[in-house]
């Protein structure tokens, strides 16, 4: 069944442009939606689980003897170990530093990948509101890397509605080029598409045409298995299975502060001037200024 919605902080930290920070949270934008079929066992009603099982012997093997590799060659790995993977993490900052903007048109769709809603906090609205704004008026996302629970990620900063959006990305060499599929060839004439064939279209399309609205559109598997739950909900026909419950996740703290008086020393070159404070005159100079 589909997971109820939350507004609860996932992360908190801040964008950083320039010398501007805009202190922000986290929250999840999407819910998960779908049937989730559990595996349970027809004698008793248990839940059913996964075991570690040793593909060669078929002996299940306890999780202490179980070490990490990478496979390299076959059946050739290498093997690191937790400290050595742990040392490989990212440095966990609190901040979404965007290195670039780009124009949004020339985003593929095929690199979005999770959006997240960015929040301002701590004050941070009007500069919050001053970075929106000014993406929507030059039609730019902000590109910009993340740490979230020690994974480093790509990600796009895109204005919707009154939301900053953070949308990871897909990392380029996760993404396959279209080279070896038989596309046909761009443009109306390569294509061998004729004048009245893209007016009928064109005609179609605008007949077709209308307003984004999502509730027009349904997963209409989970509405009919759902019907069927509910029949046998309604005619008592259930089981009692106990299952443990999920710890809740610890949320990172935030000391960021609301620095928009740096916005103008940012244009200035501000960030390398703070890099490399300028020297002092000597006392004689200065008294002779």
């Amino acid at each position: 069944m589909a997971t109820s919605s939350s507004s609860r902080t996932i992360w908190k930290g801040a964008i950083s442009f320039g010398l501007v920070h805009i202190p922000v949270a986290l929250h999840s934008a999407t819910i998960e939606h779908g049937i989730d079929f559990d595996w349970l066992d027809k004698r008793s009603m248990d839940p059913v689980g996964y075991k570690r099982i040793n593909k060669k012997t078929g002996k299940e093997i306890d999780k202490d003897n179980i070490i990490k590799g990478i496979q390299v060659e076959d059946g050739q790995y290498v093997v690191l170990t937790d400290e050595e993977i742990k040392a490989a993490y990212p440095r966990a900052t609190q901040t979404i530093e965007i290195e670039a903007f780009v124009p949004m048109n020339e985003l593929p769709f095929v690199y979005l990948d999770r959006p997240y809603y960015l929040a301002p906090v701590n004050k941070g609205e009007k500069v919050y509101a001053l970075l929106r704004e000014t993406l929507l008026k030059t039609g730019r996302a902000g590109i910009a890397r993340v740490v979230i629970q020690t994974k480093q990620h790509l990600a796009a900063l895109v204005p919707s509605g009154p939301a900053l959006i953070l949308n990871l990305l897909r990392w380029g060499e996760s993404v396959r080029t279209w080279d070896q599929l038989d596309l046909p060839a761009p443009g109306t004439k390569a294509a061998g598409l004729k004048e009245n064939e893209l007016k009928m279209a064109e005609q179609l399309v605008d007949d077709m045409t209308a307003h984004w609205d999502p509730e027009k559109f349904h997963d209409t598997f989970t509405e009919e298995v759902m019907k069927l739950v509910n029949k046998k909900i309604d005619a008592g026909d259930t089981e009692r299975v106990i299952k443990p419950e999920a710890a809740e996740e610890a949320v990172a703290p935030s000391n960021i502060v609301d620095l928009t008086e740096l916005l103008q020393r940012s244009l200035r070159g501000g960030k390398k001037a703070e890099r490399a404070p300028a020297k002092r005159k000597p006392a004689a100079k200065r008294k002779a200024a």
